[in-house]
């Protein structure tokens, strides 16, 4: 697909032009559009089903999002040049990001098993789904996470190729490309204790939930990213270590406000407006930082409705005892009846859980910490940017931003 944004770039020889602000997303997804379709005519080129394969994958990575962190890259990369420089140089590197973003929400959501993102199928629901259409032979659940894992690699490996085709000298790419490799390194270390945390939520701490939110999501969305455009104003200038001092203390602020609102949209947000299923964080008692307050926090009462499972009460490991084993034990259609209807009770039983457990944490006073946890963040944030020695523009613009990444409904 022909990228219209990048007309008047050095690919077609005309002069260039500032991209305004506002413009920056198109111009990122214009970037992104036409280097998947080269990347898709190759794959077609192999096998027509490679074809196919490279045009889910870039449905995915086109399907909507905030493009947050080739935007906080890109007021990283202005605060230092000012506003006369033009973007067209380092569309390929903020691009990249996206495609890396695309990699771990990818492999996210086959970890979770989450069914929905951004209000559509996952990756691993796609490829069941086209496996089950297609009457192909196997499982179509192991089919779907297994072509989800290659598609999460496939990104990692275009937000390589992308990267390298940043029309910048070999020294700033290197810079750049440090940079780049610390963040994706501390992406997959935090996503590894998120994993370790559900596995073991109670020896988890408020303490740990932090170290996860630092380094899952403030690196790789604000902290790094603002490094990242720095970077790519290229090698160090006078002002560049107090600058990167301000990207440290904003990114951080901003990233864990960032991943603490991502809390409570994950226990209380609209799946209308998420894209996501209501509770989730409940259903796979995820220890956010937002359950290990209410935990600290609660009586112990409340404790042990957040202890337990959405389940409800432990069925032996037999399988006696419960509803469900119960009506499996009847003869023919009394059975199928009589499984269905206990199928229903035991959602319908689970979903009262949840809800109750919401109120809980609510009750408990969790919820109004977190979000005087996340108005201290931003004005640790503000404080930090405002007296940066960086172009006002690009202050102006994060200032903004650390309101409107922290206060959202999705």
């Amino acid at each position: 697909m022909a990228n219209d944004i990048l007309e008047g770039t050095r690919r077609f020889g005309v002069p260039h032009q500032p991209i305004p602000a506002d413009g920056l997303v198109n111009a990122v997804e214009g970037t992104l559009a036409e280097f998947l379709a080269g990347q898709i005519a190759a794959l077609d080129a192999v096998d027509p089903a490679l074809g196919m394969f490279a045009r889910t994958t870039r449905d995915l990575v086109l399907a909507g999002g905030k493009r947050l962190r080739p935007t906080f890259a890109y007021w990283g990369w202005r605060g230092m040049l000012g506003s006369r420089e033009p973007v067209d140089s380092v569309l390929p590197a903020l691009a990249a990001l996206e495609l890396m973003h695309t990699f771990a929400l990818v492999h996210d959501d086959v970890m979770d098993g989450s069914a929905t993102r951004r209000g559509r199928p996952t990756a691993h629901r796609l490829f069941a789904t086209q496996h089950e259409i297609a009457g192909r032979s196997g499982d179509s659940e192991q089919f779907g996470s297994t072509s989800a894992i290659l598609v999460g690699d496939l990104c990692l490996v275009w937000a390589d190729q992308l990267l390298a085709q940043t029309a910048v000298t070999t020294a700033t790419l290197f810079g750049v490309r440090a940079c780049y490799d610390r963040m994706r390194v501390e992406a997959v270390a935090g996503q590894y204790l998120d994993v370790l945390g559900e596995t073991q939520p109670d020896e988890w701490s408020l303490e740990r939930a932090l170290v996860v939110a630092r380094h899952k999501t403030a690196s790789y969305t604000v902290q790094r990213p603002l490094q990242f455009g720095l970077a790519l104003a290229g090698p160090m200038r006078r002002m560049a270590p107090a600058i990167n001092e301000a990207y440290d203390s904003y990114g951080i602020a901003v990233g864990e406000a960032f991943q603490l609102r991502d809390d409570l949209l994950g226990v209380y947000g609209d799946p209308k407006v998420t894209g996501k299923p209501a509770s989730d964080d409940l259903r796979t008692r995820k220890p956010t930082a937002l359950l290990m307050l209410a935990h600290r926090l609660a009586t112990p009462a409340q404790r042990a409705e957040l202890a337990q499972t959405p389940a409800g009460a432990v069925i032996p490991a037999d399988g006696s005892g419960g509803p469900l084993s119960t009506a499996m034990k009847l003869p023919g259609s009394a059975r199928d009846v009589a499984v269905r209807e206990a199928a229903t009770d035991e959602a319908l039983s689970m979903e009262a859980r949840i809800a109750r457990q919401a109120e809980v944490i609510a009750e408990t006073g969790a919820v109004s910490q977190v979000e005087a946890m996340i108005r201290q963040r931003v004005d640790q944030a503000v404080s930090a940017i405002q007296n940066a020695p960086i172009h006002h523009d690009a202050r102006a613009a994060l200032i903004d931003l650390a309101m409107t990444a922290t206060h959202r409904p999705a």
